[in-house]
């Protein structure tokens, strides 16, 4: 738990924006998205309205009450005019600050689209009612989800456990995985505390007098943040190359094709390692905030995209939703139907009989869900064609040619 405080921490203070748009490079945000995702009871709610008590400037809202309009803006009359106006919504509010986001797997589709936007461009395209603008939404996405099965599963991945589109997850700077494991150590702790909060101490407040208070922390990170803005160090730029260098060397190492980074998570890289400077006042970016940065990006999200079959990292889990071992997968389970149905001299055929079909003939044994993937995907490449799903036993018919 205390990475995930001090991977808050980091998106508290924040990188450094870059505009290079005078070179036709664009800009790059500076802002962190984090997210966490674990079981029931892990104090992700608690630390979500800390945050929001702690940013100087941010809204705390929950996914499942939250729609599309709500986050990004809304037409409404003037009472005195009787023009139509513009109304920021929850995002646009949040600018330049945090935007605390609870039970955020809850969230509709259409809620979701708009922070794919926000999540990069840190910008609102509005287009109703004659209004077409563009308005600014540099803020900081806190999200806190829950598994689809209520706890975490393990042997299954990230995306399968929270259900959010892997476009989305890959957005994320930090993904912190919270399990509630049984520690003695740490549950004693946990309940000395929770005890001591229902009853008035002495001692309580005696050891709170060397704490920062509230208000001080908050002031403390909005100066830190209009007033330092720290330059990345030879050494430190150097380091960087290096760290992505060698993340990107694991899945060259494992004899496959596997990504084990991408440019977004040197990216990230580069915002926390200016966030943990920001935090000591330098005005540079040195060696050990890079150190900090790699520990903090392989507790988290490298810790998010391992395989839980192989147990090796690979980055496709989260920017596709399926690893490179699924995927080659996958690749023979489509290649095995296909040449079943083309060696048949049936033109249609339902479901399960294909599946018992196939069980019966090949050594690649699967079950109706993993054939319904493979039926998407030779739908995909018109090789075949499939009724609704709807159905418990849908009908298929063979497209191909030689059949």
């Amino acid at each position: 738990m205390e990475d995930v405080k001090k991977g808050i921490l980091c998106q508290l203070f924040g990188g450094t924006a870059k505009d290079f748009s005078h070179v036709d490079a664009g800009k790059f945000r500076g802002d962190l998205n984090v997210l966490m995702c674990g079981d029931p009871g892990t104090s992700k709610s608690q630390l979500l309205q800390y945050v929001h008590r702690i940013a100087p400037r941010g809204i705390y809202t929950s996914g499942k009450g939250s729609s599309a309009v709500g986050l990004t803006a809304y037409i409404t009359k003037d009472p005195d005019t009787g023009e139509k106006i513009l109304e920021s919504g929850a995002l646009v509010l949040s600018d330049r600050g945090i935007c605390c986001i609870d039970e955020f797997d809850k969230m509709d589709e259409g809620s979701r689209s708009i922070l794919h936007e926000v999540m990069e461009q840190q910008t609102v395209s509005i287009a109703k009612a004659g209004i077409i603008c563009s308005l600014n939404a540099r803020a900081s996405i806190l999200a806190a989800a829950n598994p689809i099965e209520s706890r975490y599963n393990p042997s299954r991945s990230v995306v399968e456990n929270i259900d959010l589109p892997p476009t989305l997850l890959s957005r994320f700077d930090l993904i912190y995985l919270i399990l509630d494991r049984p520690n003695a150590d740490l549950d004693r702790k946990l309940a000395h505390h929770l005890v001591s909060m229902y009853f008035a101490s002495r001692d309580k407040k005696e050891k709170d007098a060397d704490v920062l208070s509230l208000e001080q922390l908050t002031d403390y990170v909005s100066w830190t943040k209009r007033e330092i803005v720290p330059q990345l160090s030879n050494e430190a730029a150097r380091m960087l190359v290096k760290a992505y260098n060698d993340l990107r060397g694991q899945g060259r190492g494992q004899g496959k094709k596997v990504i084990t980074a991408t440019p977004r998570q040197l990216e990230s890289l580069i915002r926390t390692s200016e966030s943990l400077a920001k935090m000591r006042h330098s005005r540079s970016v040195e060696e050990c905030d890079v150190e900090e940065a790699v520990r903090l990006q392989k507790v988290s999200t490298q810790q998010s995209a391992t395989d839980p079959k192989t147990g090796r990292i690979d980055m496709g889990v989260l920017s596709t939703g399926m690893s490179e071992e699924e995927r080659t997968r996958m690749e023979q389970q489509a290649a095995a139907v296909e040449q079943l149905l083309r060696d048949g001299s049936l033109k249609t055929i339902k479901a399960t009989q294909l599946l018992h079909k196939f069980n019966d003939q090949s050594d690649l044994q699967i079950q109706l869900g993993q054939l319904r993937k493979v039926l998407d995907k030779l739908v995909e490449q018109e090789k075949v064609r499939c009724s609704s799903w709807s159905n418990e036993n849908p009908i298929i018919t063979v497209l191909m040619q030689g059949v």
